[in-house]
């Protein structure tokens, strides 16, 4: 693929508007390489883990059910669920590069965060457009991974190091909320977020973390269920 002005310039777009959502990624890499370190990983490993999945929330999930005890398959299910977003992520944009070649869009989907899919969605439905998706997504999604990488190494190289005092946890709910925010745009997204939550709430007794299972599944369930209704209602 050719990169003239136009492609610099909307790469370097992409790699602006993620900036600020690095407040939220920083603390919560650092949190999934302490993590690793403190359930017991070599430190390659914890690396590998990092470069290979690219997804915290089910990193530090299956890192936790790791640390209890968990069955894998628990482990396994868990992290296929919750990365199930990233197949909804990826429908929903696709139309957007269908004139992307195929290697291409492999890399971009690689690259795709809950950040770089936030930023990208939000972009693509302004009135002036975006010429070239590609570009814009390639520059958030490599800002994110580059910073993640990177900070991800050094939890990993501090372990258990980092005081309580720190309060680094911070990092998790406000990723999550900077991105829930702008992404509840209509009813159904709406209650999903808030069947998602309240069962997460109900059910956090629950062993293994099953809530964070359960909780997906009603939520994208109860989500699908309304804008069904509301498609035929307008039909």
């Amino acid at each position: 693929m050719g990169w003239g002005d136009e492609e610099r310039g909307l790469f370097l777009q992409g790699v602006r508007a993620a900036l600020p959502l690095l407040l939220g990624v920083i603390p919560f890499a650092l949190i999934c390489g302490i993590a690793s370190m403190e359930a017991g990983l070599p430190a390659w490993q914890a690396v590998g883990i990092s470069l290979v999945i690219f997804a915290g929330a089910s990193q530090l999930a299956v890192i936790h059910l790791f640390v209890i005890g968990a069955p894998a398959v628990v482990m396994v299910l868990t992290a296929f669920v919750i990365n199930l977003r990233f197949v909804m992520y990826s429908a929903s944009i696709a139309p957007h590069f269908r004139a992307v070649p195929g290697r291409w869009r492999l890399l971009v989907s690689y690259l795709l965060t809950d950040q770089a899919y936030a930023l990208s969605l939000t972009r693509f439905h302004e009135k002036r457009g975006c010429r070239n998706p590609f570009a814009y997504t390639l520059g958030a999604g490599v800002t994110i991974f580059f910073v993640w990488q990177v900070f991800n190494a050094l939890g990993i190289l501090l372990g258990a190091g980092v005081p309580d005092s720190w309060g680094l946890d911070f990092g998790v709910p406000l990723t999550f909320m900077a991105l829930l925010v702008p992404a509840v745009q209509d009813r159904p997204t709406l209650v999903a977020a808030l069947v998602s939550g309240v069962t997460a709430l109900v059910m956090s007794g629950f062993p293994y973390g099953l809530n964070i299972i359960c909780a997906a599944l009603l939520g994208i369930g109860a989500g699908l269920l309304l804008d069904t209704t509301g498609e035929e209602g307008a039909s």
